[in-house]
């Protein structure tokens, strides 16, 4: 039980699969619901507060070692810029919107780098991707448990 915990735990840290694959997969193990969910948010917010604070600075560094690592880094600078529009609209409620559905391309992930991107506080994009993550894994486990299917 404890390696596919961890599992689950290392899985929701990932870049796109973040716990939007690692509930599901923490569910196929058999694990319980509460111990999944709990696994899969704490795997997810683990590499936030890194993001938020070493964004700009990684990003400054690959940008003068190649051409190519220059390119993705403007990929990744438009793709959250995209985003972000959402979060300049409403502020706060729109990180949280941004990271609370549960959809391809939103996340902690995502909402951690519209937050360096935009410069907000860690006091304040923490929480909110926090409580976001929280709601999407809940709407994800009611999806996976066929809660929401049936209503």
């Amino acid at each position: 039980m404890a390696l596919h915990l961890l599992m689950t735990l290392l899985l929701a840290a990932v870049p796109v699969i973040e716990l939007r694959g690692a509930i599901p997969l923490g569910l196929s193990f058999g694990l319980p619901e509460w111990a999944v969910y709990a696994a899969a948010v704490i795997g997810n917010m683990l590499p936030t507060p890194l993001i938020i604070l070493f964004t700009r600075k990684i990003f400054a560094w690959l940008r003068v070692k190649s051409a190519w690592l220059e390119k993705r880094v403007r990929w990744l600078e438009e793709r959250a810029e995209k985003k972000a529009k959402l979060v300049y609209k409403y502020a706060v409620l729109g990180l949280f919107v941004l990271v609370a559905i549960p959809l391809p391309g939103t996340g902690a992930w995502t909402g951690a780098l519209v937050a360096a991107l935009m410069n907000i506080r860690m006091k304040t994009a923490l929480p909110t991707i926090f409580a976001g993550v929280l709601t999407a894994g809940v709407c994800v486990l009611l999806i996976c448990m066929g809660v929401v299917a049936m209503a």
